[in-house]
């Protein structure tokens, strides 16, 4: 330690990182690669973040929007925010392989989807318009069957033609203070209104929203790895304006706005979940060029969580 240099303390909140989805879609590519050689195509992102699109793009993947830019003979790969049925049915129709990286999480909000639908229910699916795997979601029931719901002003807002048929789902990666809220309002409109079965929103979103709780009390200011087309990213960094730390979203150690930074005795660390360890390294490391580093991990709570593997790349 460099005693010249500012004294820096640094809180990294744990759990952060990668969580289970996105370390299976990953290695979903990865061996894919292995098995098939390159190029693999992948649908989308497989998880948004630059530096891991960027690494698996170095070993052979190929990234792209549309399912038609993937050439007849060679296998592509689903995102982990998951996608439309019309998506998977296409592969099929064109004989192509696929691999489906979707998290278990989405699949499971997807299943129940379907399910609601079959019953006859109508959904309201609190969720962003255009992510990914709000898309996904309503791709998997006929088109009218779900309603979206973003704000609190829409959820007061909001009209159905049978509010005693009603169910809500949520997307995976949301706020939970924001969807609890939008969820209270919709019980309080429409008392019979049926829950899922389980929480939505993923066991690392809440982990990771709970440990940035633990440490904002402690801190001065809060940087968060993570893209900023990232929802469960961009929640951590509200999370913390909201308890009064003023925040900053950045994608790694090159976006630090130092001006903005300033001189702090104690600042806060995490990342989103689709973001790698190794960013978290290099933003320390960045850090102790100018000031006198000093880290500590601020345990919130253990993950174990391991998704298995598709059948198809099991040794």
């Amino acid at each position: 330690m460099n005693t010249m240099l500012p004294p820096l303390h640094i809180l990294i909140a744990a759990p952060r990182g990668f969580c289970a989805g996105v370390d299976r879609a990953i290695t979903i590519v990865e061996k894919a690669i292995q098995l098939h050689g390159p190029p693999v195509y992948v649908r989308h992102e497989i998880v948004h973040n630059k530096f891991v699109v960027d690494r698996l793009r170095g070993m052979g993947a190929v990234f792209v929007d549309e399912l038609d830019e993937v050439p007849d003979g060679r296998p592509v790969v689903f995102s982990a925010h998951g996608v439309p049925k019309v998506v998977p049915a296409a592969a099929e129709a064109r004989g192509l392989d696929y691999l489906d990286a979707t998290c278990p999480l989405v699949s499971k909000v997807h299943r129940q989807a379907q399910r609601l639908i079959e019953a006859g229910r109508h959904i309201l699916f609190i969720g962003h318009q255009g992510h990914p795997e709000v898309i996904g979601t309503f791709g998997q029931v006929p088109e009218g069957a779900m309603t979206l719901v973003e704000t609190v002003d829409q959820a007061e807002a909001i009209e159905v033609d049978n509010p005693g048929n009603l169910s809500f789902l949520t997307q995976t990666t949301l706020s939970v203070d924001d969807t609890a809220e939008i969820v209270a309002i919709l019980q309080r409109r429409f008392p019979d209104i049926r829950a899922p079965r389980g929480e939505d929103i993923c066991y690392a979103t809440s982990n990771r929203q709970g440990a940035v709780k633990v440490i904002a009390p402690k801190v001065e200011k809060m940087l968060v790895i993570g893209a900023t087309n990232s929802s469960n990213s961009l929640r951590l960094a509200e999370v913390a304006e909201r308890m009064n730390v003023p925040s900053r979203l950045i994608a790694r150690a090159a976006d630090i706005d130092w001006a903005w930074f300033g001189s702090p005795n104690v600042i806060g660390l995490t990342a989103g979940a689709s973001a790698p360890e190794v960013l978290v390294r290099e933003v320390v490391d960045a850090l102790a060029q100018r000031f006198a580093v000093t880290e500590e991990e601020a345990a919130h709570v253990e993950e174990g969580m391991i998704f298995k593997l598709p059948r198809e790349l099991v040794d």
